[in-house]
């Protein structure tokens, strides 16, 4: 038997790195996975611009970057009729994503941990949790394919880095809340031949499709849709793929002109939740105590912020002497804290995908506002990249702000001709209100009934909650995102 401060179950970009960083901070550290390095795994494969500024910090970007992992610093949003291309804005010194292979980036996290000085053990299988009447105490397993018995480790703390079907989390009963089932469903590949573009976006009713340059020179393309369409893409996943492809400008014919170099790969289980991510001896870290729907293509970002934020708390009550499972409560907080925006609205962007809800007005308008305007192009693309805050940005000062900024742009065009030089306050009201409108020749009837000016994207809505919070209690329609403004932020 050996003992341990903290037992890591799962080892890819949670577990890696919450390991890593706990073995900085001198705590010592066992790390088991059924896997071994390099190996795959189902993924977005996006590491968002927090997520990179963390790797840097970490001293792991150069590495990356090293194995030929290309940076992507501009990228196209094409929402069907409206366009967007800039960059990303700087944070903590980083201005770009990227979109590593899992076969790179989590074999580079396990030999990170390893130089922390953690204990790995690779084709590791956990059998069962060991505890006592008040806490979990350790884990029983065995090396997988290996002779001999199976072995007994304890520790002060065992973390489930386990993904969402966690074994850690379903041993100890951790309590799910705001559950969502499962609306989509992703499916994606890589191609070879395509022209490095940047980083390429789009949504159209009922389908979101990015497209990102990842390691190898292939660029990995991923179509999430409704799930009711699951079994008609698993028919025949090549055709489907390209159908869905030939909706988003020319990206069908490129990816015909491409080669698909590895089988399509099918994620139908994707269901959105928090989880209690800690109790005695225990605690969560990853998808196994918060997922997300991959549409905002979060969870490697939340891993390493989460893998961070937990490594402190235990970190700390290992400074004060305390019990480690005492620290993860103020992590609970701080994860939810910083977790709701994004995870509200990557609940709506799912459902008005499973609804193949076209762009709204609201949404239409913003964007439309945005055009020509680089810097405010780079602060909406943050918000996507998890760098700004969602409901901030969808306040009604800010989206008043964006909408007006344009209309009085607009208007200070028309006013110098001479029909409206000298007319009426009423006629430049209205000057006002056509700019944010849409040409008639792209609604149909039913828009052309709705669009009467900006207050149809200034609707200010209370927010309602997902679900029960137990650590946060239900969220008070009047707290800070009162003033609201839906449909205003299109799907990733």
């Amino acid at each position: 038997m050996s003992e341990y401060d903290v037992i890591v179950v799962g080892t890819r970009v949670a577990g890696a790195a919450t390991a890593m960083l706990l073995a900085r901070r001198g705590l010592r550290v066992l790390a088991v996975d059924r896997a071994s390095f390099p190996s795959d795994t189902l993924s977005t494969h996006q590491l968002q611009v927090p997520g990179v500024a963390r790797l840097r910090r970490w001293g792991l970007l150069d590495r990356l970057v090293a194995q030929g992992t290309p940076a992507t610093r501009r990228v196209r949003f094409d929402a069907g009729g409206v366009t967007l291309e800039g960059t990303y804005p700087a944070y903590d010194g980083v201005d770009a994503l990227y979109s590593p292979r899992r076969t790179v980036l989590d074999a580079l996290l396990v030999d990170a941990a390893r130089e922390a000085g953690v204990e790995v053990r690779e084709r590791y299988a956990v059998e069962e949790l060991l505890g006592d009447d008040h806490r979990v105490t350790g884990i029983r397993g065995a090396r997988r394919g290996a002779s001999g018995g199976r072995a007994t480790d304890t520790a002060r703390l065992v973390v489930g880095a386990d993904g969402k079907r966690s074994l850690v989390a379903r041993t100890v009963g951790a309590r799910a809340y705001r559950s969502q089932p499962a609306r989509t469903f992703a499916v994606y590949g890589y191609w070879s031949g395509l022209e490095d573009q940047g980083g390429e976006l789009y949504q159209r009713p009922g389908l979101a499709v990015p497209a990102f340059p990842t390691n190898d020179g292939l660029t990995m393309i991923c179509v999430l849709a409704p799930l009711d369409e699951l079994t008609r893409f698993r028919r025949d996943p090549h055709g489907r793929v390209l159908e869905a492809l030939d909706a988003c400008g020319d990206l069908g014919e490129r990816a015909r002109d491409g080669v698909l170099v590895e089988r399509l790969r099918f994620a139908p289980d994707l269901p959105q939740e928090f989880r209690v991510p800690h109790g005695p001896g225990w605690a969560l870290v990853g998808d196994a105590g918060l997922v997300l729907d991959p549409i905002s293509a979060m969870g490697i970002s939340h891993a390493f912020r989460d893998a961070e934020m937990l490594t402190d708390a235990v970190a700390d009550a290992h400074r004060d002497g305390r019990p480690l499972h005492s620290g993860p409560a103020a992590y609970h907080r701080r994860r939810d804290s910083q977790s709701r925006s994004m995870f509200d609205f990557t609940a709506r962007l799912t459902a008005d995908l499973a609804r193949r809800r076209p762009l709204p007005i609201g949404q239409r308008a913003l964007l439309r506002s945005l055009v020509d305007r680089p810097q405010e192009i780079s602060r909406f693309l943050g918000v996507l990249a998890g760098v700004e805050s969602p409901d901030r940005y969808r306040s009604a000062r800010n989206v008043a702000r964006l909408l007006l900024g344009r209309a009085m742009r607009t208007l200070g065009a028309a006013v110098a001709g001479p029909e409206l030089a000298s007319g009426s306050r009423f006629a430049r009201g209205a000057a006002a209100r056509d700019a944010l409108r849409e040409p008639h020749e792209q609604h149909g009837e039913h828009d052309l009934d709705e669009v009467s000016g900006p207050v149809d994207a200034l609707r200010v809505a209370d927010t309602e909650p997902v679900g029960d919070d137990p650590a946060e209690g239900r969220r008070d329609n009047a707290d800070e995102n009162r003033h609201e403004c839906r449909d205003v932020l299109p799907a990733r």
